[in-house]
C-alpha cells in the first residue's frame, strides 16, 4: 500500500502544478471532431481502438473536456479490446504469467478481467482524465507523409511530446502520470508484482506500447490502402 500512495502522490503532485493553467485569452478554434472519421477508420486492423488519431490539419484546434472523455471511453470501451484482452490473457495463461492467478477457467477468467481493467483505465487516464486536468491534448496527429523513419521518430516521441490547450507544446504529463495512477492501481490485483521494479517495468511496458500503437496508427491508412482496399478497373 506504501508503493501504491506514492504513485498517487506523484499524480496528485503533478495534476495540482497543472491544474491550474488558464487557456489563452484567445483560444484556438474548437476542433470539429463530432462525428468525424478518424484517418484510417475506427480500428487498425479492425481491433485497436484509432479513436484519437486526428489528422495533421487539425493542429491548433482545442477539444474541450467533454470531447477529451468521449474520445477515451470509445477507446476505452469498444468492443474489440475484449477479444485483445482474451488474446493476452492465453499469452499470459500459457507462459504461466502472474502465477498467483492459477491455472484452468479460473485463472484465464482472472487474467482477461485484469488485462481489460489495465487497457480501459490506462486509456481513460491517459486520453481523458489527466488532459482535462493538466490541460493537454490528447489526440495523436498523423504527418500523412514525409521520409518514413521521420513519421516513425514523430509517432514513437508523442509520449513525450504533447499539445497544450493554451497553445504550444511541453512534456506529455498525461501519458506518464496517467499510466503511473494506473499501474499504482493495478498493485491491488496483482500479487506477484508488487514491488518497485515490477511497478517500473510496467510504467515502461505501457507507454511503450502507447509509442508502437502510435507508430501503428501514423502508417494503418498506408497500409489499409495498398493492401485491404479493393482497386477498380479502369474503364475499357
Amino acid at each position: 500500500m506504501i508503493r501504491v500512495s506514492a504513485w498517487f502522490l506523484l499524480a496528485a503532485m503533478s495534476a495540482s502544478l497543472y491544474a491550474q493553467e488558464q487557456p489563452v485569452a484567445d483560444p484556438s478554434p474548437v476542433a470539429p471532431i463530432q462525428g468525424a472519421q478518424p484517418p484510417g477508420g475506427n480500428r487498425v486492423f479492425g481491433v485497436l481502438p484509432n479513436y484519437r488519431t486526428a489528422d495533421a490539419s487539425q493542429e491548433g484546434t482545442v477539444i474541450k473536456p467533454r470531447q477529451k472523455l468521449t474520445i477515451a471511453a470509445k477507446d476505452s470501451f469498444d468492443y474489440p479490446l475484449v477479444a485483445l484482452a482474451g488474446g493476452l490473457a492465453g499469452l499470459g495463461q500459457w507462459i504461466n504469467q502472474d502465477p498467483g492467478f492459477g491455472q484452468g477457467l479460473k485463472g484465464y477468467g482472472h487474467r482477461l478481467l485484469t488485462n481489460y481493467f489495465d487497457q480501459s483505465m490506462g486509456n481513460m487516464f491517459t486520453e481523458g482524465v489527466f488532459p482535462v486536468l493538466l490541460h493537454e491534448d490528447p489526440r495523436y496527429f498523423r504527418r500523412g507523409d514525409g521520409p518514413k523513419l521521420h513519421r516513425v521518430g514523430y509517432a514513437l516521441t508523442r509520449v513525450l511530446v504533447t499539445h497544450k490547450d493554451s497553445g504550444g507544446d511541453r512534456f506529455n504529463f498525461s501519458e506518464w502520470v496517467g499510466n503511473a495512477s494506473s499501474t499504482a492501481i493495478s498493485n491491488l490485483y496483482y500479487p506477484d508484482n508488487r514491488n518497485v521494479l515490477g511497478n517500473v517495468e510496467k510504467l515502461l511496458e505501457e507507454v511503450g506500447t502507447d509509442a508502437g500503437s502510435q507508430v501503428l496508427k501514423e502508417f494503418w491508412p498506408d497500409i489499409k490502402r495498398k493492401w485491404f482496399t479493393k482497386k477498380t478497373a479502369p474503364p475499357s
